[in-house]
């Protein structure tokens, strides 16, 4: 992939150059650049939407795991030279919208996950009430978010069997990341709890309640 020419001229600009991002062209009019990972994507997603008006038309910035998509790109050229010089900040900004998650904490894998992290139950339920969240990248499904910010050492492994069916509102974990289900679907992440709230609903603007750069947090509740 490093080998592989820009229209900027020559080979794609990147940290190995100026310390900025990666930058390829996609298609015919998007960009896809390389960032890293969470954090960086993060901070590189919110530079983008501070800087958009003095960038070349863009019609959708699309981020995900360590990339963003920049697509409808009027000038590939000129965004693909601007972008290599960015040099970003190690950590994404604390600005963002913040949304509540009301969570019942009543998970079939609840107990198993707190096997894993050495703690009971009601100490993993802490411990994830405790952090505060932000959604890195959607995908999956229309209104699914992946959420970043339980430490490392709180990382769990998907379900070794998914589910064939997993309820609306399920709250999970699967690696680094919570998600949670915007609709009943297959799935395999661990599950630790259910919301009430909605998080996909075409009738709302915008539909999906938890979008890329929106800070989340936890609220444990009682429920039937």
């Amino acid at each position: 992939m490093a080998g592989q020419r820009s229209e900027a001229g020559g080979r794609p600009e990147g940290p190995g150059a100026t310390g900025g991002p990666v930058v390829r062209p996609v298609g015919e009019d998007a960009l896809l650049v390389t960032a890293g990972g969470a954090e960086q994507v993060a901070a590189l997603y919110a530079e983008l939407l501070a800087r958009r008006d003095e960038l070349p038309e863009v019609a959708e910035i699309v981020p995900a795991a360590c990339t963003v998509l920049l697509d409808g790109v009027a000038d590939r050229t000129a965004l693909a030279r601007a972008l290599a010089g960015w040099e970003l900040p190690e950590h994404p900004p604390a600005e963002g919208p913040s949304v509540t998650v009301p969570t019942v904490y009543d998970g079939a894998d609840l107990a198993e996950v707190a096997d894993l992290w050495g703690v009971s139950p009601e100490a993993a339920v802490r411990i994830h009430t405790g952090a505060e969240y932000r959604v890195a990248f959607c995908g999956f499904a229309p209104g699914f978010g992946y959420l970043t910010g339980l430490p490392e050492r709180y990382r769990v492994p998907r379900r070794t069997t998914p589910r064939s069916t997993v309820p609306a509102g399920s709250v999970a974990l699967a690696g680094p990341y919570t998600g949670v289900y915007p609709r009943s679907s297959p799935g395999g992440w661990q599950l630790i709890g259910r919301t009430a709230l909605r998080l996909w609903d075409t009738a709302r603007e915008p539909a999906a309640l938890l979008a890329p750069g929106t800070r989340v947090r936890f609220e444990a509740v009682t429920g039937g």
